[in-house]
């Protein structure tokens, strides 16, 4: 008996249907059937399945003779399931990489219960994806087991059928089926999550849920929408049959009205002719099936009464839009008006003089106390503590988060544009935004990010997919505010004046943010060890790729971390940072989650500062990520896995070869990469050799002194020996020369 019976009904998908297959039958988890049905497709559909049950035994495909629709496809294919799990998948949908492995997991881990819900992406015809946006729910549900009523929350996540895996003695007993018509979800989900005994959740992304452009069945114009109203009173019928599960009927009834006037709202669904009669049977059940002594929500009341019809409703609506739309334009008037007042002030605050040991810091678009700003920011604390330092934050919730003492002000408040107009220093890893002017006599400190490696600034110019979304010039003009723009060695300082063609000067400083990677002892390892979880004594894997620019989205999974975990072995401990730019994306439901939650790595992504987790790291594998630059300052070894360099280098653009300059040793597949590890190359003498050369021609300049110089000679403006300060924007800015390293 197969774990899953994957259940696939089959109308006009011709387009879609091998790209479901393949996704299907190409899982790593192999214990499975497949029962396709044809739902006399006037299309090739049936031809495709026939040639791949051909070539694949664990598929098995039923031609019906004639269209049942998607319910009772489905129907005729569950008599022929004898797998443990019902999975109902639709034909244009996909399962994601591992996606089956993943569940069985779950579900043993679990111990088998009734349904195991997971989470899904949307991907739409034009490229994009977009995770559930309540993916929350499944994380917050925990490891064990429950019921809905326990967890009533789970109601909350799209009540369709394809979302979820179902144990089939369970499907059995209850009874469950489809009926015909549209929105046949309906009488199935809530029937089975009402019943559920044993629920339990699997918070990572296993289905691609394709949005199409055009022929999505429920956005057709059609009087098949009256179909709600008999899926509806069939879940009503369910509950008057099991008084048990009487306490859901206050529920399943505001839920009914809700979804009813959701499909009224919307502007393709039904025919403006068929609306109000729509509108007249919704009303007729939602009374009829009221709960007694049932609260109404508001935006239902006009449901409850048979006093207000579909006219009542309209004009309800359109007093609603229209109450926003006066609400919209006041805000635009009292905001030109706020405008005049604020460009007056700013006017009137631009003579004043500027607070000279005012700091106004920032760093990664306002997210935080972080990166070489935290650093220089942290030092000028110890050096000059007269200086006064304020950060800019974002919102109030990464307010909540930075360090005890620490001055801020919240982006685009009134003490934002107080400080920016005053500060006499501006410190940042990013541009400050268009609309903060620089006055006559303030100094920029632009950091950057890192020793960079990809093109960045004008050079991204012949690069038109790695530009996609960027202002070139309008970045470039707000890099005209750089005084100082701080390099690690003399190959940066070439990089950032031909990328940002502006006035800056090149200060060859160091990174301040790597201060901590010269000077550390062994203990800061130790104690991030400790907070990470990871047992004494085992090797730590650092694996931090980079976005991709030839992938929208920029995710592209070279390598699959729980293979990698694995292949590492027992004394490993494998550490995954994703991009930053793909913290918040799909790209953490696709099953990095789920494996931090059971052990199998850990997923420090979200982890503020790099530094310690390059600390507490024994190897860094990266690809093209200029964490490389950084890591190399530890002496400990590094391994690029360069797999796709030559699509990278086409699409992007690179400064230079990195798989001929590496700073350690190079894989070119994953074969390759297993095998540097397996063997210990990855640590040989080779290996040590690549990193001092590469160390000595791209971080010259980092001595550990970094963040000290830059508060000593640019904020300070303590002479340099033998030199005299230069004239350069700033009372106290000097011009710095590559003879400051000297000075320390």
């Amino acid at each position: 008996m197969p774990r899953f019976s994957l259940i696939l009904p089959c109308f006009k998908v011709q387009g879609f249907l091998r790209e479901c297959l393949d996704s299907v039958l190409d899982q790593s988890f192999r214990d499975i059937e497949v029962v396709a049905v044809d739902d006399c497709s006037p299309d090739g559909s049936g031809a495709i399945l026939d040639e791949y049950a051909a070539r694949d035994d664990r598929l098995r495909v039923l031609h019906l003779e004639e269209n049942a629709g998607l319910g009772r496809a489905r129907n005729a294919g569950m008599p022929l399931a004898t797998g443990d799990y019902l999975f109902f998948l639709d034909s244009d949908d996909t399962l994601t990489p591992g996606a089956l492995r993943a569940m069985a997991d779950r579900l043993a881990e679990a111990g088998d219960p009734d349904v195991l819900v997971f989470d899904y992406a949307r991907t739409y015809w034009w490229g994009g994806t977009r995770r559930n946006a309540l993916a929350r729910v499944l994380a917050e549900a925990g490891e064990g087991t429950f019921t809905a009523a326990e967890r009533p929350e789970i109601l909350d996540l799209l009540m369709v059928v394809w979302n979820k895996v179902y144990r089939r003695e369970f499907v059995e007993r209850g009874g469950f089926a489809f009926p015909p018509g549209y929105y046949e979800d309906t009488p199935w989900t809530f029937p089975v999550m009402f019943s559920a005994e044993r629920i339990a959740t699997l918070d990572r992304i296993c289905l691609n849920y394709r949005q199409r452009r055009q022929g999505n069945i429920l956005s057709t114009t059609s009087r098949k929408h009256f179909d709600v109203h008999a899926q509806y009173e069939r879940v009503f019928a369910f509950l008057d049959g099991r008084p048990e599960l009487a306490r859901w009927r206050p529920f399943l009834h505001t839920k009914m009205g809700e979804h009813c006037l959701d499909i009224l709202s919307k502007p393709d669904r039904l025919p403006p002719s068929d609306k109000a009669e729509f509108f007249r049977l919704t009303a007729e059940m939602f009374r009829a099936h009221r709960p007694e002594g049932a609260e109404i929500p508001a935006e239902l009341r006009v449901l409850a009464s048979g006093a207000f019809g579909y006219s009542a409703y309209r004009l309800r609506r359109r007093s609603g839009r229209a109450g926003r739309e006066l609400e919209r334009r006041a805000r635009q008037a009292g905001g030109r008006a706020a405008g005049r007042l604020r460009g007056i002030g700013t006017a009137v605050r631009s003579r004043r003089p500027l607070e000279t040991d005012l700091v106004v810091y920032s760093a990664f678009s306002h997210r935080g106390v972080l990166g070489d700003p935290a650093a220089i920011h942290r030092a000028a604390r110890e050096i000059a503590p007269h200086l006064r330092g304020v950060w800019v934050v974002r919102d109030e919730e990464t307010a909540a988060l930075l360090p005890p003492d620490t001055e801020h002000v919240l982006l685009g408040s009134a003490a934002y544009r107080r400080v920016t107009e005053r500060a006499a220093f501006f410190v940042n890893n990013v541009n400050w935004p268009g609309t903060l002017a620089k006055r006559p006599g303030s100094v920029h400190i632009h950091t950057h990010q890192g020793t960079p490696l990809k093109y960045m600034g004008v050079d991204l110019l012949g690069r038109p997919g790695a530009r996609h979304g960027l202002d070139v010039p309008q970045m470039l003009r707000r890099a005209d505010r750089w005084d100082h723009s701080l390099v690690a060695g003399r190959y940066a300082e070439r990089v950032w004046e031909r990328a940002y063609p502006c006035h800056f000067t090149s200060v060859p400083s160091g990174s301040p943010r790597n201060d901590v990677l010269v000077n550390a002892g062994a203990e800061e390892g130790r104690r991030v060890r400790e907070r990470l979880g990871v047992p004494e004594g085992h090797t730590v894997v650092l694996y931090a790729p980079t976005r991709r620019e030839y992938r929208r989205g920029g995710l592209v999974e070279r390598v699959d971390p729980a293979r990698l975990a694995a292949d590492l072995g027992a004394g490993h401990t494998l550490v995954v940072r994703l991009h930053p730019s793909l913290a918040t994306g799909p790209a953490r439901g696709m099953g990095l989650s789920e494996l931090h939650r059971r052990g199998v790595l850990v997923d420090a992504t979200d982890e503020p500062h790099v530094e310690d987790l390059m600390l507490a790291s024994d190897l860094l594998i990266t690809d093209y990520s200029a964490l490389m630059f950084d890591y190399a300052l530890l002496d400990r070894p590094i391994v690029i896995h360069a797999d796709d360099w030559r699509a990278y280098e086409a699409s992007r653009g690179a400064y230079f070869d990195i798989t001929e300059e590496a700073p350690g040793h190079v894989s070119r597949s994953y074969r390759e990469l297993a095998w540097l590890l397996a063997s210990g190359a990855w640590r040989d003498e080779e290996a040590a050799r690549l990193r001092s050369a590469f160390r000595a021609r791209y971080c010259e300049y980092e001595d550990g002194r970094a963040a000290e110089r830059v508060v000593r000679t640019l904020l300070l403006g303590e002479p340099m020996p033998g030199r005299e300060p230069a004239g350069v924007p700033g009372a106290r800015a000097v011009t710095a020369g590559r003879d400051l390293l000297a000075s320390s």
